[in-house]
C-alpha cells in the first residue's frame, strides 16, 4: 500500500518522499488510519517493522499548522538510545512540517539538563523521554502537560521489564484525562494487557505476526563451552573478512570489556564495546563510530538490542543466549533490515540449551547447527529442553548432520475494535 492511500496530508507525504520511503509496512498500513481517526491503540509489532513511522507520521499530520509552543505529544521509551533514535527520525520526517521535538534522557552534564529544562519550560511539540529522567524534571514543578493531546508508549514491554511501571503510572497521573493514548509493544504478556486496561479507552487492537525473524536472516547455532567461545568468534569472523558491520550481543555488561579485549588481542583492532557502564557521550561516540564504519565490530548488551537503528549490519553474534526468547528476535533483527540479507550465530553452552528450546518453539523452526572443526575438541551435547555435556571427554553428537527447519509463513495483521 502506498502512503498516499492512508489519509496523510500533502506536506507529510512530501516529507516521506524526501526520506525515500515508498510503500507502507503492515504496521503503518493498519495504525496510521486509526491514529488519524483519534482512536486509542494497542499495537503488537516487533522491532524493525517500521512502527516508529507508524505513530510519528499521523502525529505530524495532526500537528501540521500548529502555531503555539505547548507540549502536544509525549513519547515514552525504555532507553536513551531509542529516545535519540526516535527524535532523530522525527527531525528527518518533519523537514517539511514545522514541528519541534526534544529528547529527554539521563547521562551527560549539567548543560544537558539545562537544555532539557529549557525545552520543557518553553514548550515544544513533541517530547521523547525515558520515564526516570522525565519524572526528575516533572518533580521540579516546571513541566506543563495541560495541553497534551497524545501519549505514546513505545517498547512498552521493555519498559515494564526494566522496572518503569511505577514511573509510568506517576507520569500518566499528571497528564490530561482527555487524550489519545497509543501503546506499542513487541510482545503482549499479561502485564501489558493489564497496563492497557488502565490507560486505554475503547482501543483499536492491531495484532501482527510477532517474534519471527526477518526472512533475510540466515540463522545458525554453534554448541560451545564458555572457554571455547572466544576461539569460536575468531572462527566465525575469519570466514567473513568482507563483513564491515558486525554486532556481538552478550547478556552481561561485565562481559563486554572481556570480549572486546579478547577480540583486539586476536587482531580485530576495530572493535568497541557499549553498555550502561559508559557515560552517555561515550556511548554516543561509540555508536557514531559504528554507524560511520570506523568501528567494524560492536560488542553490546541487551539494552542496545532495541535501540540500534543502523542499516546494513552484516552479522549478529549472540555470545550467549538471551534471557527471553523474544529478545533473540530483537537481537538478530538488527541485521537483514529493509529487505537486505544478513547472518546470525548463537553460541550455546550446556546451561543455555533450555533457552534454545524456547527460542525454537517461539520462532517455530529448528535453527541450523554448525559443525566446529575437530581441533576445537569436545563441545556440549545437544539435549532438547535440557543441559548437555561432553560425556567422558567426548561429544557423541558432533553435529554431523545439519538441520534445516521450515519457517511457517507469517500471518497477516488484523485490526480489532
Amino acid at each position: 500500500m502506498k502512503f498516499n492511500e492512508l489519509g496523510l496530508n500533502e506536506l507529510v507525504l512530501e516529507a516521506i518522499d524526501h526520506m525515500g520511503f515508498e510503500n507502507a509496512t503492515p504496521i503503518q498500513q493498519f495504525a496510521i488510519p486509526e491514529i488519524i481517526a483519534n482512536h486509542d491503540l494497542l499495537a503488537c509489532a516487533q522491532t524493525g517493522t517500521g512502527k516508529t513511522a507508524a505513530f510519528i507520521l499521523p502525529i505530524l499530520h495532526k500537528l501540521t499548522g500548529k502555531e503555539d509552543a505547548s507540549i502536544n505529544t509525549l513519547v515514552l521509551v525504555p532507553t536513551r538510545e531509542l529516545a535519540v533514535q526516535i527524535e532523530q527520525e522525527i527531525q528527518g520526517l518533519s523537514y517539511f512540517v514545522s514541528v519541534g521535538s526534544t529528547a529527554i534522557y539521563g547521562g551527560g552534564d549539567g548543560a544537558r539538563w539545562e537544555e532539557q529544562k529549557s525545552a520543557l519550560v518553553e514548550g515544544t511539540d513533541i517530547i521523547v523521554a525515558t520515564p526516570g529522567k522525565l519524572l526528575s524534571h516533572m518533580m521540579q514543578g516546571y513541566v506543563d502537560f495541560s495541553q497534551l493531546e497524545h501519549l505514546i508508549l513505545d517498547e512498552a514491554d521493555k519498559m515494564l521489564d526494566m522496572g518503569f511501571s511505577d514511573d509510568i503510572e506517576r507520569i500518566i497521573s499528571h497528564l490530561p484525562k482527555k487524550r489519545q493514548t497509543l501503546l506499542f509493544s513487541a510482545t503482549m504478556p499479561a502485564k501489558i494487557k493489564n497496563l492497557a486496561s488502565k490507560i486505554l479507552i475503547h482501543p483499536k487492537e492491531i495484532a501482527l505476526s510477532i517474534s519471527k525473524p526477518a526472512a533475510g536472516v540466515t540463522q545458525h547455532v554453534i554448541f560451545a563451552f564458555d572457554e571455547q567461545k572466544n576461539a569460536v568468534l575468531d572462527f566465525i569472523l575469519k570466514e567473513r573478512a568482507n563483513y564491515d558491520s558486525i554486532i556481538i550481543f552478550t547478556s552481561a555488561k561485565s562481559k563486554v570489556h572481556e570480549i572486546v579485549y579478547a577480540l583486539r588481542k586476536a587482531g580485530y583492532k576495530n572493535t568497541q564495546g557499549v553498555s550502561s557502564n559508559l557515560e552517555q557521550e561515550e556511548r554516543e561516540e561509540v555508536l557514531r563510530g559504528f554507524r560511520s564504519k570506523r568501528t567494524r565490530i560492536l560488542v553490546a548488551t541487551d539494552v542496545m538490542s532495541r535501540g540500534i537503528d543502523i542499516k546494513e549490519i552484516n552479522l549478529v553474534i549472540n555470545y550467549d543466549a538471551p534471557r527471553d526468547a523474544e529478545d533473540y528476535v530483537h537481537r538478530i533483527g538488527r541485521t537483514a533490515r529493509a529487505n537486505t540479507k544478513g547472518e546470525a550465530f548463537t553460541l550455546i553452552n550446556q546451561k543455555d540449551m533450555p533457552k534454545l528450546s524456547r527460542i525454537e518453539r517461539l520462532i517455530e523452526m529448528e535453527i541450523q547447527r554448525v559443525t566446529l572443526p575437530e581441533e576445537f575438541g569436545p563441545v556440549p551435547e545437544w539435549k532438547a529442553g535440557g543441559s548437555g555435556a561432553a560425556p567422558n571427554g567426548k561429544n557423541k553428537n558432533r553435529n554431523k548432520k545439519k538441520f534445516y527447519g521450515k519457517k511457517k509463513p507469517a500471518t497477516k495483521g488484523e485490526v480489532k475494535s
